[in-house]
């Protein structure tokens, strides 16, 4: 039985209601299934052995179902499925290494990891497994050490393969345990992992401990590391940079072949009130989820606003967010390519947006074909060389693979220097003809550059007032032009990226202005050099034309 495939085509059908991130994923692996291509293909009987495992040896151990068999959820099933049954057809391995489970509460989600721990420890075979239940308290971390123990207790077969030692599950015939840890738990250094599971990311304020946990499983041919969270309150955490990573996985924005998000989750704030549509960050309502529990729930936050903020949270995967998106996925995403030689000697407006050493620094060209109107975006991006390692490894951004394809140069030492800004105006004029008629700027910390592009030649230098009054009318252009595909900026990913982060806020008046719409690590420098040129763009759009 193929799992996978059962599940997209209820998706499909309309019978199951999903998020677009769960359902864009589904459809990437029922492609996948159906016409195998690249290097991983899919194994239905590696796909079926941990939930046959599941079914046949776990039993429930508490509540209503407790001590009968497990009989897994359709969604249940095609998680593990993708999570078990891709693998490398040369060496066999898995493909996926790590996932990020987001699911509202009383999903089911402890007994689920609990299977799939008991599984990692006794059937995968890995000689020595080391499998690890982690939270930040210790208290967490043995919810699911706990279940996977009841159900051993409810098992015959189980109960007499594993040991209960004073602090973990022993496997004799493999030398394999399975133990809860915590931040609290004293050294986690010289760590053998085999899986581990990090439950309630949202609650871990400490990088470390997933960074620890990480490195844990170098050692191992096809470790496993599983996030299962809802959503949380506290900003800028491990939470915010796995969530988003996740997201642009999902989203095709960054391309990571090890790694699998699910996200179950309402796709707008103003789905909580339509019960048609608590189903996307509840796939086990109606099941294990009661669905007269959670309709109690939101009548009395309708009822009391003091309710709320919990109920989006946790049993809707609302994260607690700063602004309202700008654009979709869809709106920003243009896969059209161009040659910089198609504009050989033409004129451009200039845009930058220069940092010190947290943020990127982006320079833009905004081009257009005189005949069309279509406007072509080059850009480059700059970030200093000493952050590069650290950004890619803390911020799980792909910035090593941008440097590789040339999309993103390094400055030494740990600052950006504005003579690299310059140096790549200069090698677009030299190289390809292209003078920036006029180079918007924001003009926050820009002034020592000013006075060096006007040295250089580039003595129309116009800096940009950051605020409403300058921006809203040149960012309703932007938007619009993105939406109608006017704006061919090369399929570049990092632009790409930046737009997807960048929020707006409005003010009383309906004027706007861009704001970072996730965590304050992720950027949205490129959108805000575009704009820069988009202000020029607006002030000089006639004489800009002309000129071509």
């Amino acid at each position: 039985m193929n799992y996978i495939l059962e599940y997209w085509q209820q998706i499909e059908s309309g019978k199951v209601i999903v998020s677009a991130r769960v359902r864009k994923q589904y459809k990437k692996l029922a492609e996948r299934i159906k016409k195998p291509e690249g290097r991983y293909i899919f194994d239905e009987k590696r796909a079926n052995r941990p939930i046959e495992f599941t079914e046949t040896l776990c039993k429930q151990s508490r509540g209503e179902w407790g001590g009968r068999k497990m009989e897994l959820e359709l969604f249940q099933k095609a998680f593990i499925s993708a999570l078990f049954g891709f693998i490398d057809k040369e060496t066999r391995l898995r493909q996926y290494r790590e996932t990020m489970f987001y699911i509202g509460r009383k999903n089911g989600k402890s007994t689920l990891l609990a299977c799939i721990a008991l599984y990692m420890l006794t059937a995968d075979h890995e000689a020595g497994a080391e499998v690890y239940s982690v939270a930040t308290k210790r208290d967490q971390a043995k919810i699911i050490f706990n279940e996977a123990y009841n159900m051993v207790q409810q098992s015959p077969a189980l109960r007499k393969a594993l040991k209960k030692r004073k602090a973990d599950l022993y496997f004799p015939t493999t030398f394999s345990r399975f133990e809860a840890l915590s931040k609290d738990s004293g050294s986690l250094d010289g760590l053998n992992s085999h899986c581990v599971i990090i439950d309630e990311l949202h609650g871990i304020k400490d990088r470390n401990l997933y960074e620890v946990m990480k490195q844990s499983q170098s050692a191992r041919q096809q470790p496993l590391l599983i996030m299962i969270t809802t959503a949380g309150t506290i900003r800028e955490c491990i939470f915010d940079d796995m969530y988003t990573y996740a997201c642009n996985v999902a989203d095709g924005i960054f391309e990571d072949e090890t790694f699998l998000p699910i996200l179950y989750e309402l796709d707008s704030r103003e789905e909580w009130t339509r019960p048609e549509m608590w189903q996307k960050a509840n796939p086990a309502l109606g099941t294990i989820k009661k669905l007269e529990d959670l309709q109690n729930k939101v009548i009395r936050a309708q009822n009391n606003p003091v309710d709320l903020k919990g109920i989006l949270v946790k049993d809707f995967n609302i994260r607690d967010t700063i602004g309202n998106a700008w654009l979709s996925l869809e709106d920003i995403t243009n896969k059209e390519t161009f040659d910089l030689e198609q504009f050989r000697g033409c004129y451009a407006i200039g845009g930058a947006d220069l940092s010190s050493s947290r943020d990127l620094t982006c320079a833009t060209l905004l081009l257009i074909d005189r005949e069309t109107e279509k406007r072509y975006v080059a850009q480059m991006y700059w970030i200093p060389e000493d952050s590069m390692e650290r950004r890619v490894n803390e911020e799980k951004l792909p910035y090593d693979k941008w440097y590789e394809r040339g999309l993103v140069r390094l400055c030494k030492g740990n600052t950006i220097n504005y003579k690299d800004v310059t140096a790549w105006f200069v090698e677009m004029a030299n190289t390809y003809g292209i003078f920036p008629a006029w180079i918007y700027y924001d003009r926050w910390s820009a002034t020592y550059w000013v006075e060096e592009m006007k040295a250089t030649g580039f003595t129309e230098m116009k800096g940009v007032v950051q605020g409403a009054k300058t921006l809203s009318l040149p960012m309703q252009f932007l938007g619009a032009d993105l939406q109608a595909k006017k704006i061919n900026y090369n399929n570049n990913p990092v632009l790409r990226w930046c737009l997807s982060n960048t929020g707006v806020q409005e003010d009383r008046n309906g004027n706007i202005v861009p704001i970072k719409n996730q965590a304050a690590k992720q950027r949205i420098d490129g959108t805000a050099s575009l704009l820069n040129a988009y202000v020029g763009l607006y002030e000089h759009y006639n004489e800009f034309i002309e000129a071509q």
